[in-house]
C-alpha cells in the first residue's frame, strides 16, 4: 500500500458542490414548517387580527348603554370603542368594562379576552377627557371643566 492509496485525515471534507446548488423543481416554501413551525406564536392578534378595537361598535350601538350613561351625548357615545367578543385585550394595557364601571380600570393580563358579558374600553382609543368621566374622576383640571377657577 502506498501512501496515494491512505486518505489524509487532515483534509477537511468538502461535500459535492453540486449538492449545494438550488434545486427548480422544490416547490417554494417546502422547507417553512421546518424553519418556523408556528409562525405567530407569541404574537397577541386574538380572533380577530392585531387590531380588532379599529372595527369595534360603539357605545352608542349598545341601548343598554344609553341609560347608564345618560350624562354624555350621542357623539361622545359614538367615541367610546367596545372591544369585540373574543378579542385579546393587550397585556399591560388599561381598560375599564362599561358594564363594572365601580370595579375602575384594570391593567389586562396576557391571557385575557373580551367575553360576551365584557364591555371592555381600551384607554389608547378613547379620549382622555372621556376616559376620566368614564373612571369617575371629579377634579376640574383633568376634565378640562375648569369653569370654576
Amino acid at each position: 500500500m502506498t501512501n496515494h492509496d491512505i486518505p489524509n485525515m487532515t483534509q477537511p471534507q468538502h461535500p459535492d458542490p453540486a449538492a449545494d446548488k438550488f434545486n427548480p423543481d422544490m416547490p417554494a416554501g417546502a422547507y417553512q414548517a421546518d424553519l418556523n413551525p408556528h409562525p405567530f406564536a407569541g404574537e397577541n392578534h386574538g380572533m380577530q387580527g392585531p387590531h380588532p378595537e379599529k372595527d369595534a361598535r360603539s357605545a352608542y350601538d349598545i341601548k343598554e348603554l344609553h341609560g347608564q350613561l345618560a350624562d354624555l351625548t350621542d357623539a361622545e357615545l359614538k367615541d367610546i370603542e367596545i372591544m369585540p367578543e373574543g378579542a385579546r385585550l393587550a397585556q399591560g394595557a388599561k381598560y375599564i368594562d362599561l358594564r363594572r364601571l365601580d370595579h375602575g380600570e384594570f391593567a389586562a393580563l396576557g391571557n385575557m379576552t373580551a367575553g360576551p358579558d365584557n364591555y371592555y374600553v381600551p384607554k389608547s382609543e378613547t379620549d382622555y377627557q372621556l376616559w376620566n368621566r368614564l373612571t369617575g374622576v371629579t377634579d376640574p383640571s383633568r376634565l378640562d371643566d375648569a369653569g370654576g377657577t
